[in-house]
């Protein structure tokens, strides 16, 4: 087994890596791969340095990446060398020395409140199965802040109706907790309805697509797409833009930094603090309405 095959293995049944996280460390390697050969004619794990990686760091950017591709590029390659120092098939990693670019830092995009309210509340969806599920969709990825994997990959299992909380598996298999709005239940209840009379319950999968297989990326994105595309301008109208207003609209409204990064799932307080950058209006406002000098 060549090394790339087992580092892809261990990626994929050990730290339980997406199959596009595990597609993306494949392509970065088979193009570092590519750039080796063409530079020193041959290819060997075990000589590579860094010098090597380094020059291969300015011909990304000379080729016109992205800081933010080429700093994924570098992650991928150390991680691929750190598991083969671990597996003792090197005896150092040639990219410990390698610096990554500085990445500018972009502001979330989100939808405002008024927007999400008049499309959930004002009657654009449709009675039927899709119209039901797919404000289910939108309902979930607003009210609790889910990544679209853990959405798709949901389960009945998952879903405590009488808690209002829901169970999700997220990034390096670890799983949280997460309490959805009340509101939700009614919603639930009617799309599990019309699901079970359509499909039946063989299903472990929440979202059905309309044949009665488990929805997919693409649906869900089309899906979030068509509808924010009632009520917004963005230009970018994704699942994740609605993570984005979940988290912002918690944190406009007072919700605690560490209670939201716990809810997001993520694992450091950093990837949460960006957040607090677009709740700048909302803090001046308070200010201006609290300080008595302001």
């Amino acid at each position: 087994m060549s090394y790339r095959e087992s580092f892809l293995k261990y990626l994929k049944f050990e730290k339980r890596c997406s199959k596009n996280t595990l597609v993306a460390y494949s392509k970065d390697l088979d193009q570092f791969e590519e750039f080796v050969f063409k530079t020193v004619g041959d290819f060997d794990v075990k000589q590579v340095d860094t010098k090597l990686i380094r020059t291969w760091v300015v011909a990304l950017v000379n080729d016109g990446n992205t800081s933010k591709t080429v700093t994924r590029k570098i992650t991928s390659l150390k991680s691929c060398y750190k598991y083969l120092l671990r597996q003792e098939v090197v005896p150092l990693s040639p990219v410990d020395g390698v610096i990554t670019p500085k990445i500018p830092k972009k502001l979330p995009v989100f939808v405002d409140e008024n927007s999400l309210h008049h499309l959930l509340d004002d009657g654009y969806f449709q009675k039927d199965f899709e119209g039901v599920r797919d404000k289910l969709i939108l309902s979930l990825f607003y009210g609790t802040g889910i990544r679209l994997s853990e959405l798709i990959h949901l389960t009945r299992s998952q879903v405590y109706l009488r808690e209002h909380l829901i169970k999700v598996l997220g990034k390096n298999n670890k799983e949280r907790i997460v309490p959805y709005p009340r509101s939700l239940n009614s919603l639930f209840e009617a799309y599990f309805q019309i699901r079970d009379a359509e499909f039946g319950v063989t299903s472990p999968y929440i979202f059905l697509t309309q044949k009665g297989k488990k929805v997919y990326e693409k649906l869900v994105y089309r899906v979030v797409k068509k509808y924010l595309a009632l009520v917004t301008t963005l230009e970018k109208k994704s699942p994740h833009v609605l993570r984005h207003s979940f988290a912002t609209h918690l944190l406009n409204h007072g919700a605690d930094l560490n209670a939201v990064k716990e809810l997001l799932g993520h694992s450091n307080l950093a990837a949460t603090q960006v957040y607090t950058h677009t709740s700048t209006d909302k803090l001046q406002s308070i200010y201006k309405q609290a300080h008595p000098r302001a």
